[in-house]
């Protein structure tokens, strides 16, 4: 996501533009202390290596800005994003490969950042190895997991991204079909689009598009990597000092990064760059096991695994600074239907005694909306924010007639003049969250730290009916390289 201006940094690197220029970049960069008082590392092996993070991060958007974009709500301190980005020694290929952030990982002992309480080794989502412990704890958890040694930790924001983007003119995205999600507010027909920071911030923001969620927002987020880097490489701004120098400054000035990664390790990406575009990418993701259907972990959520052989055979490539696309696996034969592969990632199962509602076809010819956790897995408490009597009974039994585990006892709420359905959950059962909005159009979603597994709708004035919902199941071809040529627009 907003990672992929960081890596412009590598890019434009190439440009030859000299000593001078690159020596003043250093100094604008914010330095963190990435790698203190690490031990028991993995071997080097050949190439570098840099894990890319993205925050959530939104102290220095204007207030026009978050209306604009969406950009509302409470940030949560976490790596939104996370990327390793490994290049070859020989300077001709950038392997990116996308780790979900909501993959299974256990912690290992620590001091909290925040609490400043030493903690056990403990199981988790990866992305809270970074509210626990900060990047250096971030660093730790990704050499266990993968075993590749990370050169140089960078780190960037939702301003870095924006300012980026529009100094660059804009980058060019081209999609075969729309792109709606009312979260952020993306809105593209199919055809190509010149997107600004903004738009190009919602587009790889965006995970309520279909029931791909985080895993359909990781390949945009790689799309516009590729789009990025070609439009950098093409546009001449590598050549161009001033160009140049404008799109460094206004993306460093949001950038962190550890110690050793300075004028040095610029002006060698410089020389073993020269003439990268965007051929010269390869884009992947973390294989998953069982299609990427969440595992529920108790008092953690829904998380997601690596395939523990694909993952090593991944890992093990970076090391031995091989090509990632000579991995690639044919496809895979379509299934029959029928085989009872449900591939969801719910975290609990129904209510005592609950059976499962008869499959329905759809009301009025409505197609189902697709979710990523199967409705039965997910428990639900309506409440009644209007006056309209009788709402929140309808509500429950139009939830559970999709498949939903109420509660079966709808109450009243303590306000009645609410205007938008408002669903509260833990941030730990963010998934379900999302399967629940789907099937409740409009709705907004506020997240409650310790709330619990059952997830609270405040039905408003604007609820009308309930959606239709489908788990859709990933395709097995996601986790394919493909090369950055592949992905931008032609």
């Amino acid at each position: 996501m907003r990672v992929t201006t960081t890596l412009s940094v590598l890019v434009l690197s190439a440009g030859g533009i000299g000593h001078a220029v690159v020596s003043s970049l250093g100094t604008g960069i914010d330095r963190v202390d990435a790698f203190k008082d690490m031990k028991n590392r993995p071997d080097a092996g050949h190439g570098m290596n840099l894990l890319l993070v993205g925050t959530d991060g939104r102290d220095k958007i204007t207030e026009d800005e978050r209306q604009r974009y969406r950009l509302g709500g409470a940030p949560c301190h976490c790596t939104d994003t996370i990327m390793l980005v490994h290049l070859s020694a020989n300077g001709e290929r950038a392997s990116v490969v996308s780790v979900p952030r909501d993959s299974y990982t256990e912690l290992p002992e620590h001091i909290d950042n925040t609490t400043g309480k030493r903690h056990l080794p403990h199981v988790v989502k990866l992305n809270a190895a970074y509210t626990e412990g900060g990047p250096n704890l971030t660093v730790r958890t990704l050499e266990h997991m993968t075993g590749v040694k990370i050169s140089h930790y960078l780190e960037v924001d939702f301003t870095s991204f924006m300012k980026t983007v529009d100094a660059l003119g804009g980058v060019e995205i081209c999609t075969p079909r729309a792109l709606q999600d009312s979260y952020t507010g993306l809105d593209l027909t199919p055809g190509t689009h010149k997107l600004d920071g903004g738009q190009a911030l919602q587009y790889v923001r965006s995970r309520h598009i279909d029931g791909a969620a985080d895993l359909g927002r990781m390949r945009r987020q790689q799309r516009f990597l590729a789009a990025l880097i070609d439009r950098a490489t093409s546009s001449g701004v590598l050549l161009n000092p001033v160009k140049f120098r404008d799109v460094t400054s206004t993306m460093l000035t949001s950038v962190r990064a550890d110690a050793e990664f300075g004028t040095e390790q610029m002006l060698a990406l410089n020389e073993a760059m020269r003439g990268f575009s965007a051929s010269s990418s390869e884009f992947t993701s973390v294989p998953l096991a069982d299609a990427g259907a969440g595992v529920a972990v108790k008092g953690v959520g829904s998380t997601v695994r690596w395939d523990p052989v694909k993952s090593k055979r991944l890992f093990r490539a970076l090391r031995e600074d091989r090509p990632l696309t000579t991995l690639n696996e044919p496809k895979p034969k379509p299934r029959p239907d029928g085989d009872g592969a449900d591939g969801t990632g719910g975290e609990r199962g129904p209510a005592a005694g609950a059976s499962r509602p008869p499959e329905r076809e759809p009301e009025g010819g409505q197609e189902p909306a697709p979710v990523e956790v199967e409705p039965k897995r997910v428990r639900v408490q309506v409440y009644n924010g209007t006056r309209k009597e009788g709402l929140a009974r309808r509500a429950d039994k139009a939830l559970r007639a999709t498949g939903f585990d109420t509660t079966r006892v709808p109450l009243n709420a303590r306000k009645h003049d609410l205007r938008r359905t408002v669903v509260l959950y833990d941030p730990r059962w963010d998934r379900s969250a999302r399967s629940l909005a789907a099937a409740l159009p409009g709705s907004e979603l506020r997240p409650v730290r310790q709330q619990g597994a059952t997830l609270k709708v405040t039905l408003g004035s604007d609820y009308r009916a309930v959606t239709p919902v489908r788990v859709e199941k990933p395709a097995k071809d996601h986790f394919e390289t493909v090369t950055g040529d592949q992905a931008v627009c032609r």
